[in-house]
């Protein structure tokens, strides 16, 4: 019972609208002052959570995906994966895809993702005779593969509230990752065949087109091979490769692009802090509520309510994906995250769970919430570039929730998905 009361009078704090980080701070705070009657260990409490290495990675590779950004290689990329795949049933939509992707693996975020290559995508994807409801729904769903596709700023941070190592992280999604794009193409390129039948197929491209739409991109696509490569080879950790990506990004930007000036690299900075602070903002709040339920017991509560339930380790997975899914439709990502995970690590631990297998099939999850309403945050980025109904879009993102919960299930049933590729890492 006290577990229910704190965790819905956390909830209805957060949907007054106060902000994520306030309103941990404020409750955790309140309840510390409750159970022990004064603050004096929340800066321990806080300087502890936010004094790890480990987080320098956020900072570097969100620099890294502002300077990319304000080098506008997004054009080169949508070009390259359209001239390769305009041959093909619903060739737009792979394009956008494919460019969804590629760009995933450099930003980090789903809202930057959709918002980039929707910009250029959703105008030609109309042009080209795709219904808009199709449009709005295959950027909304594409742009989600920004958190799931390392890097990305939430498994850093789940990575360092369950002290997993991100670079295996970092692998794990990449499967999952590249699994899920495949999943969209195909439903891209089945429903063109069923309900687009009156588009016209554009001509395969001559090899010296596809040759140089390629070398025309292909420093853009060299970075995110570089950053996960190193990892992958054992050459860096996830903090090494954020500084070597954020570097080969300047220099791409600066002498091969030439479309970036002192003052953009600048701003790129500025944008990098900001979004790093505001992340650690909220693990600061959410360091001090999770402090308070240490000592409530609440989780050891969790693992003795779990071990009575016997519902192993299928039954627990099905529970947190199924809350973590509706969790999803009020609550920011990040939130999710710092308030879900210290609280169901001892109960993981105990059922023998792998916390990197959970931490993808969480991503997954809050991907799902990126698209579902209320407050999915995609569906509002799309609006933002194309003014459109938001009625219109949620009708043509809901096909791919499908898709994703079966892909959460596919990971789900064979953890080796996910599972497979950092097992061959070389550790560093």
């Amino acid at each position: 019972m006290t577990i229910a009361l704190i965790f819905a009078g956390l909830l209805l704090l957060l949907f007054t609208g106060l902000p994520i980080f306030a309103g941990l701070a404020l409750y955790g705070g309140a309840l510390l002052l409750v159970t022990q009657g004064d603050l004096g260990s929340v800066t321990e409490i806080v300087f502890g959570e936010v004094n790890h290495y480990l987080l320098v990675a956020i900072p570097l590779f969100a620099f890294m995906a502002h300077v990319m950004i304000r080098g506008r290689i997004v054009d080169d990329l949508y070009n390259t994966a359209y001239t390769l795949t305009r041959h093909l049933p619903g060739g737009v939509g792979i394009a956008t895809i494919v460019a969804c992707t590629i760009f995933a693996a450099i930003s980090g975020s789903s809202v930057a993702t959709a918002l980039t290559i929707g910009a250029v995508a959703i105008p030609q994807m109309i042009r080209f005779g795709y219904r808009p409801r199709f449009a709005y729904g295959l950027v909304a769903a594409g742009g989600t593969l920004g958190i799931l596709i390392p890097p990305s700023g939430p498994m850093v941070l789940y990575g360092v509230s369950t002290d997993t190592s991100i670079g295996g992280l970092f692998m794990a999604g990449v499967v999952p990752g590249l699994l899920m794009a495949g999943v969209f193409i195909g439903w891209s390129m089945a429903s063109t065949a069923l309900t687009h039948r009156h588009l016209q197929r554009e001509p395969r491209a001559t090899l010296a087109e596809a040759l140089g739409a390629i070398r025309r991109s292909l420093w853009a696509i060299s970075l995110p091979l570089f950053v996960l490569g190193g990892m992958y080879a054992g050459l860096f950790t996830a903090t090494e490769a954020a500084a070597a990506g954020a570097w080969l990004a300047l220099l791409i930007a600066l002498l091969v692009y030439r479309t970036i000036g002192l003052r953009d690299v600048w701003n790129s900075a500025v944008d990098a802090c900001r979004v790093s602070a505001m992340l650690f903002m909220i693990l600061a709040g959410a360091s001090v509520f999770g402090h308070v339920l240490t000592k409530l017991r609440i989780p050891q509560q969790i693992v003795e309510a779990i071990i009575a339930a016997d519902i192993g380790v299928t039954g627990f997975l099905v529970v947190m994906m199924a809350l973590i899914f509706v969790l999803g439709m009020f609550l920011e990502s990040i939130a999710i995250i710092l308030i879900t995970t210290p609280v169901i690590m001892p109960a993981m631990a105990h059922l023998g769970i792998d916390p990197i297998w959970y931490g993808v099939l969480l991503v997954i999850n809050l991907e799902l919430a990126q698209i579902t309403p209320p407050v999915g945050m995609n569906l509002f980025t799309i609006k933002a570039i194309t003014r459109a109904p938001i009625g219109e879009i949620v009708r043509g993102s809901a096909p791919y929730v499908l898709l994703m919960i079966a892909v959460m299930a596919v990971v789900m049933i064979w953890p080796q998905v996910a599972l497979w590729l950092p097992g061959t890492m070389f550790a560093r």
